[in-house]
């Protein structure tokens, strides 16, 4: 075990945006040749989201898995013994199959999916993804290298960790040349937090390798390219000729991309922004590789290597399409505390202590902003940027430079669910509950500089998908501010009818013209909202959205909100975050057919919950999930009937849980195992 680097929060939050900027930028032309690119977009120095009609921000697999797999860790001991098993049963928990993370292309052609009908089927990592189970050609895609990272950023300075771990990781899904792939680009980033020189980088990974390896040699090869040619483009050309996909089998072999890794490094001049306009221009797997790139890069040269172009219209944001919906709209600063949080544990040190009381937005992060931006038709009216000071609890704030005049009432916010350029269906389909309720009281700090010319008008709004999916907006209490004013305030989300909030934020305005500056410090809610949810008037497809669809077919022709198909096992149908902890859920289901149906809370993924049940035998069951473990709490005798409606009540208190049917309490037991 080793300590990790004093700027440890800070390197993790830099390799967290590299990675997201590198996809983002790579992403709209995924899979192009080189020469497409160079004939139709030329370098790629910026983002081209907008010539292809596209969001910038959106659900990807090489982000989704990168992030989500890691929760391994944390949910099975936070410890380096983790094993190749355990990660696969965090695969069977979070993935919703032909849903969510993974591209799902069948069995044979898809590595991933391939090993997730494994692990389905019973077959445990690392058989899900070896050669011996799935073939040389499909153990050899590039997913262990573009899965890779977070393995790395728990691991400062200790690649040997990152090595060990990336292998039990890669393992569940691939074998051979694509788990050394993935081992090399982990130690390489676990070796940058605590050394610049990149050529000791990459013999730190290499010496983890055996010198026969595929990849050893490939490294060999464009290291002594780039001694010689002195020009990317060159060295670029002998990988195509050397290592091109023409050579690999399968969709996406690991070997061709991996070089395009290593020769973006190479010929990069230490350059954030040039690194990524190699990785991406060379074409192939863009988005995977620039991704890696940018990780170790952020890692080893830090915030301030990332320059203000590409970072800012990124803003933080992170879409995670999981079982986990609560975690599904994210952003980088809640990814890189969760991932240091984890770090701090391997290394021994001392737990993490999340500033202003654990506020959900605390912009304690140097330039960080957490999804704030400014959403009024006159962008002129509103700056935001991250500064120090102005905060009573914490290091920093967000400073609100703004421009009121006629007609001028600028707006900022973040997002709290699918926003409404991601609506539409993609490759990778964005599933998410909203982080933001009805019933949820927020809170949240200000300041106002002391220079500000006149009293300002200051008031929160939530934006909501009504029942035809267009955006509404509902505003709550306004608050009046003057110079020098720092205020504490709080709102109780109203009743909305069930709609699913888009986004929470602020809207400016005053009594004449100024220009002046507030101090945003903290916005925050917490736990489970008192809220319910109605069946809107109008049959919008976002208010079904808002539930994490893991059944096999969800109807809504009846007169029920819901008509839930489900063919074999158990399916379940989501709401709410994993924070809600002690709360009392209560609805009314009719099954016809079913072998079992009822309720379920905390829950935790689709492996990770407890379940109040009608099931065979005429018996009511309370029943404690757990990765592939099944625990009967409570059972008692009860006579029941398909097509017949029965209201279904579940409590969590601590380790209490209370089971009613039709207002009468049927259990109440503990558990005192409290795994959940």
């Amino acid at each position: 075990m080793m300590p990790a680097p004093d700027d440890y929060l800070e390197r993790v939050y830099a390799g967290v945006l590299g990675k997201i900027i590198g996809v983002y930028l790579g992403r709209p032309f995924e899979g192009w040749t080189h020469q497409r690119i160079e004939t139709e977009l030329g370098e790629i120095w910026n983002y081209v989201h907008e010539q292809f009609g596209v969001p910038l921000v959106v659900a990807d697999d090489d982000i989704s898995g990168t992030f989500t797999f890691l929760r391994a860790l944390a949910d099975h001991g936070g410890t380096a013994d983790l094993t190749s098993k355990q990660i696969g049963l965090s695969w069977l928990n979070y993935i919703v199959e032909n849903r969510s993370i993974l591209w799902w292309g069948g069995m044979g052609n898809s590595t991933e999916h391939t090993a997730f009908l494994r692990l389905k089927s019973g077959i445990p990592a690392p058989l899900s993804g070896a050669i011996a189970t799935n073939g040389k050609t499909v153990a050899e895609q590039i997913g262990a290298q573009i899965f890779v990272d977070g393995w790395a950023l728990v691991s400062p300075g200790n690649p040997g960790m990152a090595v060990e771990l990336a292998r039990k990781a890669a393992s569940v899904s691939h074998d051979g040349e694509a788990i050394y792939a993935a081992q090399l680009v982990a130690a390489m980033e676990a070796e940058a937090f605590v050394n610049p020189k990149l050529d000791q980088l990459i013999e730190t990974g290499l010496s983890y390798l055996s010198p026969d390896c595929l990849v050893s040699r490939l490294v060999s090869d464009v290291r002594n390219w780039h001694r010689t040619d002195g020009d990317w483009r060159l060295t670029r050309e002998r990988i195509e000729k050397a290592y091109g996909y023409d050579k690999f089998p399968g969709n996406c072999h690991v070997i061709p991309n991996h070089a395009i890794i290593i020769l973006s490094l190479l010929y990069c001049q230490d350059d954030f922004r040039r690194a990524l306009m190699i990785a991406n221009t060379s074409g192939w797997d863009t988005d995977c590789n620039s991704g890696n790139v940018g990780c170790l890069l952020g890692i080893k040269n830090g915030l301030g290597a990332i320059e203000s172009k590409l970072r800012e219209p990124v803003a933080d944001r992170v879409l995670l399409s999981t079982a986990d919906g609560g975690r599904c709209i994210s952003d980088a600063v809640r990814e890189t505390y969760e991932i240091c949080k984890l770090g701090r544990v391997l290394a021994g040190m001392e737990p993490l202590t999340p500033p202003k009381r654990g506020a959900r937005f605390h912009f304690d992060l140097p330039g960080s902003v957490q999804g704030f931006r400014a959403v009024s038709d006159q962008p002129n009216g509103l700056a935001i940027k991250n500064i120090e000071g102005h905060s009573k609890q914490g290091d920093r704030s967000l400073a609100i430079h703004y421009h009121l005049g006629p007609g001028f009432s600028p707006q900022f916010a973040t997002p709290t669910f699918i926003p409404p350029d991601s609506k539409g269906d993609s490759h990778y389909s964005l599933m998410a509950c909203p982080t933001l309720f009805s019933g949820h009281l927020v809170k949240w700090g200000l300041e106002s500089d002391v220079s500000n010319p006149a009293e300002i008008s200051l008031t929160p709004f939530v934006s909501y998908y009504d029942g035809n999916d267009e955006l509404t907006k509902h505003t709550g209490p306004t608050t009046k501010m003057s110079a020098g004013q720092v205020l504490e305030r709080s709102w109780l989300i109203d009743d909305l009818d069930g709609s699913p909030i888009v986004e929470f934020g602020f809207q400016l305005s005053g009594d004449r013209p100024s220009d002046g500056t507030i101090y945003l410090d903290y916005v925050d809610w917490k736990g489970a909202p008192t809220t319910s949810w109605r069946r809107p008037k109008a049959e919008g497809r976002m208010w079904r959205r808002a539930w994490v669809n893991a059944v096999d077919h969800v109807g809504t022709r009846w007169a029920s909100a819901f008509h839930l198909s489900q063919n074999k096992e158990a399916g379940l149908f989501i709401q709410g975050s994993r924070d809600w902890q002690n709360y009392r859920v209560k609805t009314t289901l009719t099954a016809d057919p079913a072998k079992f149906f009822g309720v379920a809370a905390r829950t935790q993924g689709l492996l990770r919950y407890y379940a109040l049940l009608l099931g065979p035998g005429q018996q009511v069951r309370l029943v404690r999930q757990f990765d592939n473990h099944l625990a009967e709490l409570a059972a008692k005798p009860y006579l029941w009937e398909w097509a017949t409606p029965y209201q279904f009540q579940l409590e969590v208190l601590d380790d209490n849980i209370s089971c009613s049917i039709d207002e009468k309490e049927i259990i109440y037991t503990r558990d005192r195992d409290k795994l959940l």
